[in-house]
């Protein structure tokens, strides 16, 4: 009879999970005697905290949940930072993790690795938190899991297994909830919420009276690039995509690859007669960076959404709880085409005043991000929090779904970058992944350089070298503060980079350089330093 924790890992393969990002310890042994058999794949990040981003990553690519393996007490609150980031965007995520034993909980008797509360503590910030307190647990907690995961929003959940149930014989877990095929049609695992034809119908009349339709893209409409294309050419509307929807609408006459936070694209918004928001939480990191609170509330918005808590959050004219590729494509099909060459001319008129609107070193930084994008054509750009990024999340139109992603909207973690980059090379095999981040960020996470290397993954870490923290600096400076704590010293990439037996390469600031230096071919990991004055 196998154990608590081998069962628990067959329960993990049964409903299709193929990678395990996570560093063992003396209250995991059980899981990790359960792997080798189970076909699973193991990767040993250096941190808890890129175990967790690791697992983000390849959420996001896959778009499967990512999960962790992480020990009791510090493995648990080294990931809450990763996890806080995943529940920001949406970003299915399963930790699990050990618990000290059930009879010492709570007891603050000084036990290896004790928490007051660690079930608590999580539960304040997963979607779900669960503990397995009994061998006869096991089926129903992984239920309840995947239910969580995989059937709405999407966001971090926690189970943890006491380290005296982990080793308990468990008996083999019912056929129905160990076969993947079968887990959707479960009672645990509700499909998608669909809208009703009444709703749908409401929806099509309106966008088919409206004369300046706007649609608003955002995280949730990411992997609805057709349907979203079908419906905006369908209407004549121009599409603005928020940082996680960037992609979907490349070089189309009607994307607006910028952000709602710029005066141009919210000039575009307040000219609409009509406004479909589909899949976005109309959070300030994408609509109001500046803190202006002036963003334009056209009446009768429509919201598509698969979060009912979600649409709750703010008012609209008509509120649809569904799939967004499911109603989009459902709309489509309602609504009857109609030819405005006008509304292409909006779309253009939107760009090309954001394009004005972020100035000269932006430009240039967009600049850095397009020689990037054309010398590795599809690629997968992950971001950490640095310069180019919080340009590019501004205004720049990326070539591939869902390749454009980063941690600098939303929770904003620092240290997401080069881990994050690992989850998703290792969810994508055949794709070119380019890991964007500055000096000061990769420094949180300087250490899974070595598990990019580790695993063979052909990254292409791309280091923003402005030596320090100089986006803070100059908040700092705008403020009338003295700049203090933003100049950390940068490694010398070059050593670095042969201390982790990765190839590298230095060039100037310049977008000509840049592509040379990404168009050489990829063997393993590379790091690539851009000098910045």
């Amino acid at each position: 009879m196998t154990s608590v924790g081998e069962a628990l890992v067959a329960g993990l393969k049964a409903r299709g999970v193929e990678v395990v990002f996570g560093i063992p310890g003396v209250h995991t042994v059980e899981l990790y005697r359960g792997l080798p058999r189970s076909g699973i794949r193991h990767v040993t990040p250096r941190h808890e905290a890129g175990a967790g981003f690791m697992a983000d990553g390849y959420a996001r690519v896959s778009g499967k949940p990512g999960v962790a393996f992480v020990i009791t007490g510090p493995g648990v609150t080294n990931i809450l930072t990763p996890m806080g980031q995943a529940r920001a965007d949406s970003v299915p995520m399963l930790v699990v993790s050990g618990v000290n034993a059930r009879d010492t909980l709570g007891l603050g008797l000084g036990h290896l690795h004790e928490l007051p509360d660690q079930r608590g503590m999580v539960a304040k910030l997963a979607l779900l938190a669960l503990r397995i307190s009994d061998a006869g647990r096991v089926a129903g907690a992984l239920d309840q899991a995947f239910a969580a995961l995989t059937s709405a929003r999407g966001g971090p959940v926690h189970l943890e297994v006491p380290i005296d149930v982990m080793p308990l014989p468990c008996p083999a877990l019912p056929a129905a909830t160990l076969t993947a095929a079968t887990l959707p049609a479960l009672a645990a695992v509700p499909a998608p919420p669909q809208a009703s034809a009444d709703l749908l119908h409401r929806a099509a009349a309106l966008l088919a009276a409206a004369r300046r339709p706007v649609i608003l893209a955002g995280g949730g409409a990411r992997h609805a690039e057709a349907a979203l294309q079908a419906l905006a050419t369908r209407i004549a509307a121009p599409v603005v995509q928020t940082v996680n929807a960037r992609g979907l609408m490349h070089r189309h006459p009607l994307s607006v690859a910028a952000s709602p936070s710029l005066e141009a694209v919210r000039a575009l918004i307040g000219d609409a007669d009509l406004v479909l928001a589909v899949g976005t939480e109309f959070g300030p990191t994408d609509y109001d960076m500046y803190g202006r609170g002036n963003l334009p509330a056209p009446p009768g918005m429509i919201r598509i959404d698969i979060d009912a808590a979600q649409l709750g959050r703010r008012r609209c004219g008509l509120a649809l709880q569904a799939d967004a590729a499911a109603a989009l494509a459902a709309l489509a099909a309602l609504v009857p085409a109609r030819h405005d060459p006008a509304a292409a001319t909006r779309a253009a008129t939107a760009r090309t005043a954001a394009w004005a609107e972020i100035g000269p070193a932006m430009q240039h930084q967009v600049a850095m991000l397009a020689a990037m994008r054309d010398a590795c054509p599809g690629s997968i750009i992950v971001g950490d929090s640095t310069q180019p990024v919080y340009a590019g999340n501004l205004c720049y139109d990326h070539d591939r779904p869902g390749g454009w992603f980063n941690a600098a909207t939303g929770f904003g973690a620092l240290g997401y970058g080069a881990p994050a980059a690992v989850g998703a090379a290792i969810a994508a095999p055949d794709a070119t992944v380019i890991c964007l981040t500055g000096d000061g960020g990769l420094q949180f996470s300087l250490a899974e350089l070595l598990t990019a290397k580790d695993e063979g993954l052909a990254i292409s870490f791309v280091v923003w070298n402005n030596h320090g923290y100089r986006e803070i600096a100059e908040a700092m400076a705008a403020a009338g503060a003295q700049v203090l704590g933003c100049n950390p010293t940068p490694p010398l990439f070059g050593p670095l980079a042969a201390a982790c037996g990765l190839r590298f390469v230095s060039v100037s600031n310049d977008p000509a350089a840049l592509g040379a230096a990404l168009a050489e071919p990829v063997r393993g990991p590379r790091l690539i330093e851009i000098r910045v004055d």
